[in-house]
């Protein structure tokens, strides 16, 4: 697949992120159900790739339903709520629903329409911050220490903080990118380490607890990551550990650079305390790779997000430039 989510015939096609490294597979989902659980188990994760699920869900239900728009309304809020901090994913909902009076067809439209947008915003606004790392930075090849996975997996076709990896690459002013494993479900080592084989890039797997002595070490320049949603003031909610990350770069006067489309900026949400963070089963931590490692009848403190305050972020660029504006 050229696209790591996509239309086929009548289904979503997706990239099953749970299957990578060890093998590459693809998902044909023909229902909301399968598509909601799809995101639930993160085969389909990243805030701009979730987008492109919520508008392709709707446009499924809205064939499943022809003629019955409370129907069609219905799929579209449990879509919504599939993953509730993430802001792309309703926002790919409601855009698909602008459309649902001219009829399914119109629908698919606009949720491709989006599709299409992804790729081209997405270089867009990691091509500027690649430029605001280069001015902020020695001049020299850079190295670059990454959080969770915000690659072409998670988007629709190209990144959003990988995407200043692949452009920083081809200039030839990349020297290494530092990747966090990301506990507990490893999308650092098992996504964004895959995306960097794959690119030729070189990279170096990094504990998470590793990252503040990386830094300490001089062994970092930069730390570039994505975002799931961003309020008005600039807070941003991201993978869980990227406030601990912002905290240790501002500790040793490092860029703290988040990369991201427009569509994931909350202008409706003050501050990050409104962003809802969500909490995953305690499983994902008391289990590795299905294998239990914590005594039994041990609970686990789970949540998938964190939020950064603005003042320990040097930048949000989006494809417009830097947000909020300055």
């Amino acid at each position: 697949m050229r696209r790591t989510i996509d239309w086929d015939g009548g289904a979503v096609m997706i990239i099953d992120q749970c299957a990578l490294p060890a093998s590459f597979e693809t998902l044909r989902l023909t229902t909301v159900d399968e598509l909601i659980g799809a995101i639930r188990r993160l085969a389909v994760r990243g805030a701009p790739a979730l987008g492109a699920a919520g508008a392709l869900g709707t446009a499924l239900s809205a064939f499943r339903h022809p003629g019955d728009a409370e129907a069609v309304r219905a799929d579209a809020r449990r879509l919504a709520d599939a993953r509730p901090t993430a802001v792309n994913l309703s926002w790919g909902v409601r855009r698909a629903l602008t459309r649902l009076a001219e009829g399914p067809e119109a629908v698919l439209a606009e949720a491709k329409a989006l599709m299409d947008e992804d790729e081209r915003v997405n270089r867009e606004a990691s091509r500027r911050a690649a430029e605001l790392l280069l001015d902020r930075c020695p001049s020299r090849p850079l190295r670059l220490l990454t959080h969770c996975n915000a690659g072409r997996l998670a988007t629709v076709g190209w990144g959003t903080a990988l995407g200043v990896v692949w452009h920083l690459h081809e200039a030839g002013r990349l020297e290494y990118v530092f990747a966090d494993e990301t506990r507990p479900l490893l999308q650092g080592a098992r996504l964004t380490a895959w995306e960097l084989a794959e690119a030729g890039v070189p990279y170096r797997l990094l504990p998470d607890s590793a990252a503040a002595s990386a830094m300490a070490r001089g062994l970092v320049d930069c730390v570039v990551v994505g975002a799931d949603r961003i309020a008005a003031n600039g807070d941003v909610a991201n993978k869980i550990g990227t406030y601990g990350l912002a905290l240790a770069a501002a500790r040793h006067g490092l860029p703290f650079v988040v990369v991201a489309p427009m569509s994931t900026v909350d202008k409706e949400l003050p501050d990050g305390g409104g962003i809802v963070i969500e909490e995953r089963d305690a499983g994902e931590v008391t289990c590795v790779a299905g294998q239990r490692v914590a005594p039994p009848g041990a609970t686990a403190y789970n949540p998938a997000f964190d939020v950064t305050p603005a003042e320990l972020i040097t930048a949000v660029v989006t494809e417009h430039g830097i947000f909020p504006p300055a």
